[in-house]
């Protein structure tokens, strides 16, 4: 994803990979998991990861950007793409963002 500053890239591979190792996205228990491994503070961890879905305005910083999470559809697109077979002529995709009011948006891709 191009589009996203490093800071933000970093927060989400953390982020992405404490839900794949602790099979949760519950946001203490992926701090919990990362501070152990990475040998950081739980609890700054856990400020990092949650303020990755905050709007700009309330993060703390003064270069702190918010996640356009329409703007991510394009480049996970052409990342699936890029995993599939090239003699293959098909390829159904469906996607979804589903939202928690204005504090959480799930992006899910799926293969039909």
């Amino acid at each position: 994803m191009p589009h996203l500053s490093k800071p933000q890239v970093k927060v989400l591979a953390l982020y992405s990979f404490g839900m794949a190792m602790t099979r949760s996205c519950g946001l203490t228990g992926i701090a919990w998991f990362l501070s152990g491994l990475l040998g950081k503070k739980e609890w700054a961890l856990r400020q990092r990861l949650r303020e990755w879905n905050y709007d700009a305005a309330h993060k703390r910083g003064d270069k702190c950007r918010e996640v356009a999470v329409e703007s991510c559809f394009a480049p996970l697109l052409r990342w699936v793409l890029s995993w599939w077979a090239s003699q293959e002529k098909q390829l159904v995709l469906a996607l979804d963002a589903s939202s928690l009011k204005d504090v959480f948006t799930v992006l899910a891709v799926r293969v039909v």
